[in-house]
């Protein structure tokens, strides 16, 4: 296919599927929008407003499809950017009954797909035969929030055809919206889960009361850490310091919006893993992918000392004040 990416639909109904939904529908004017729920539609309808995320976010009903049915929005749509949870994905696609390989897919999961250890764009690849320049990937540090209330973000498209990573760019750039393209689309896939199991740990951190001076050791210990993942498994020439890294390392570590951060506090602060996913009623994709790079690891062999002492805490039940102290000890 050539770089057009036609109409567009947003699978997926949580705040960064809102935020997505805002960016796009300022430009077409017309969008598709996949919910599992009819009384959500409903209830959005209703309102002009998604009732459960950003719910100060108006829209102009006239100009929104909705669908429950999944293979119906596909059938009907060119163009479709996944945002769910990553542990969600796997189910929704096994619903996929059509051929998809004609169609652009566009994920802005920060995830990786449970039990496969695959990137969203790997698994979707191997699913469905997708060829590789029909797949794109949307990163860069982005809190929805933000995005809502027209704040100044930065995103980065990767995908290995130019031409129609440069076409979605023009479909999010705006007055508050900057996008550039990358062809380095593994590894953004990456950084965007590594970046939250970083978040966790500045989160335990915090909770445990280390202060702002230790905070930055940390990240810089993460950002090195990042890179030399990144150099082993996808080794392509890329700038570490790029807002695709280290700048969504960067918010999502330090800032109040990152739900990673959050749930990492919560156990800082004595919260069982449980209670914490319970009390945050969101999910915090860090949990999740900690798992998934730890098996990746194991094959890899990088040195990640913080993956690892979040693997302890989150999935080996070790002392949390005691992995950090011995955590602190691989720093430079």
């Amino acid at each position: 296919m050539n770089g057009s990416i036609g109409n567009v639909a947003i699978i997926g109904s949580g705040s960064w599927a809102t935020a997505i939904a805002k960016i796009v529908i300022e430009h077409t004017h017309y969008i598709g929008w996949y919910m599992r729920s009819q009384e959500k539609i409903s209830n959005f309808k209703l309102y002009g407003h998604n009732p459960g995320y950003l719910t100060s976010t108006h829209f102009n009903i006239d100009e929104i499809d909705f669908y429950t049915d999944i293979n119906k929005i596909i059938n009907d749509f060119d163009t479709l950017i996944f945002v769910i949870p990553s542990p969600y994905l796997k189910d929704l696609l096994d619903k996929i009954t059509i051929n998809i390989k004609d169609k652009n897919i566009i994920t802005a999961i920060k995830g990786l797909v449970p039990g496969e250890n695959l990137t969203c764009s790997e698994y979707i690849h191997q699913k469905f035969k997708v060829p590789y320049e029909q797949l794109a990937i949307i990163g860069g540090p982005s809190h929805s929030e933000e995005v809502a209330m027209e704040r100044l973000t930065y995103l980065t498209v990767g995908c290995s055809n130019e031409k129609k990573a440069k076409n979605i760019c023009n479909i999010l750039r705006s007055n508050y919206i900057k996008a550039k393209t990358s062809n380095d689309v593994l590894g953004i896939e990456y950084a965007s889960v590594l970046k939250n199991v970083y978040a966790i740990a500045a989160g335990i951190c915090d909770g445990l009361k280390y202060g702002d001076n230790f905070q930055a050791v940390l990240l810089s210990n993460a950002i090195a850490e990042m890179e030399l993942f990144l150099t082993t498994i996808a080794p392509i020439n890329r700038t570490i310091s790029d807002s695709v890294y280290m700048g969504d390392q960067l918010v999502t570590g330090y800032s109040n919006f990152s739900r990673n951060r959050t749930f990492g506090t919560m156990i800082g602060r004595g919260y069982s893993i449980k209670s914490a996913q319970i009390e945050m009623q969101m999910i915090a994709e860090g949990y999740y992918g900690t798992k998934c790079m730890y098996e990746i690891n194991k094959d890899i062999q990088a040195k990640m000392p913080i993956l690892s002492s979040m693997y302890n805490i989150l999935y080996k039940k070790a002392d949390v004040k005691q992995e950090i102290i011995l955590l602190t000890d691989s720093f430079r």
